[in-house]
């Protein structure tokens, strides 16, 4: 996800070069390397220990980062609509529509699927919640906006129009289950102090849901307004699409202030820790950020706003450098194996032996 929305950033920086392109691609390649190097290396674990996909399924802790996998892909289809599809054609904006659908099956699958899963876990407390329960929510964010900008380039105009139709409802089901979730966020803070050290991080999170949100409700503004008109959409309002891209705009402007009131607490939140120890969590500070300041510049492109256009550059700038601090500091620290330990496999490994001295005693 961090790759990956770094990739877009530079791709489509407001003050752009040839150079930036060209290391944006680099970037994405790097990314599906990645992604595909992590599925492979998912499958083989699941596969080898029998049983240990139930455990994460039912520890809340590990089942809320299986949302990243969707958002991941996500990014891989963007970037492959802005690079491939001017290159290759219709062909590539076939197989991204394709990969879209794979992708907002597994969003919703996460979104709707572990919050329940969280209900049902006992135990659970407002205190010992942290913001990356907003990580399965995000997914569908994400995919309804790689909706919106898919459809701005299919051939056919009526899947154009049903990829957007079901992006808005996408948006909705995101959304919507992301604001229940940041009232319980603004609650745990207010009655249990910031995160701990550990998860500090964490905090940038909320800007997730927002950012992209802001983002993904302009992006289908845009699609909106060039496809409801031609295409006789809601026949009865003639300017649906005006209405759509202009409260897109709106409704942009709105999410991106709660964002920024959002970003103060995170930042306040890490003077207040001040020091934190590296870990995983770290990787927090990419892609909330990133998918902020892609609302910031497609407001930019939008208004059109020099003040957004300048933000929005230099908020691209603070995220690329702060991913190559993070890819830096995950290379240094994995060296040592304890940077990716999964407690689902320990719980697994005891509960196999459990399972043997029960079976022993049995025979």
């Amino acid at each position: 996800m961090g790759t990956g929305i770094t990739s877009i950033l530079l791709h489509n920086l407001p003050y752009n070069g040839l150079w930036l392109y060209w290391i944006s691609v680099v970037i994405f390649c790097l990314n599906i390397i990645l992604f595909l190097s992590f599925f492979c290396i998912s499958v083989v674990r699941y596969t080898l220990f029998k049983g240990l996909w139930s455990e994460t399924l039912r520890n809340p802790a590990q089942a809320v980062f299986l949302g990243t996998f969707p958002m991941g892909l996500s990014t891989i289809i963007n970037m492959i609509v802005f690079v491939c599809v001017p290159a290759w054609g219709n062909a590539a904006a076939v197989f991204a529509w394709a990969l879209w659908w794979i992708d907002i099956a597994l969003a919703v699958a996460c979104n709707f699927y572990i919050p329940f899963a969280i209900m049902q876990t006992p135990g659970v407390h407002l205190s010992s919640m942290n913001a990356s329960w907003l990580l399965p929510i995000v997914a569908d964010i994400v995919a309804s906006a790689t909706g919106a900008i898919i459809a701005n380039v299919l051939p056919n105009e009526q899947h154009a129009l049903w990829t957007t139709i079901i992006s808005y409802i996408l948006w909705g089901t995101g959304v919507s289950t992301a604001m229940l979730i940041l009232a319980m966020y603004y609650s745990r803070l207010m009655f249990h102090d910031v995160p701990p050290k550990e998860m500090v991080v964490s905090s940038f999170i909320p800007l997730g849901p927002l950012g992209q949100g802001a983002a993904g409700i302009q992006l289908l503004g845009q699609v909106s307004l060039k496809l409801f008109k031609s295409n006789n959409f809601i026949p009865a309002v003639p300017m649906a699409g005006q209405f759509f891209y202009v409260a897109g705009i709106l409704i942009a402007l709105v999410m991106w202030g709660f964002g920024l009131m959002w970003l103060f607490f995170a930042l306040a939140a890490l003077y207040r820790r001040r020091r934190f120890p590296f870990n995983l969590n770290w990787w927090a500070f990419t892609f909330p950020l990133g998918v902020y300041t892609v609302a910031t510049t497609t407001l930019a492109q939008e208004l059109p706003s020099v003040f957004f256009k300048v933000l929005g550059t230099i908020l691209s700038v603070i995220e690329t450098m702060l991913w190559i601090m993070v890819v830096v500091g995950t290379v240094r620290c994995s060296l040592n194996g304890r940077l990716f330990q999964s407690p689902p496999l320990g719980a697994w490994i005891e509960k196999k032996r459990e399972n043997n001295k029960v079976n022993g005693t049995l025979v």
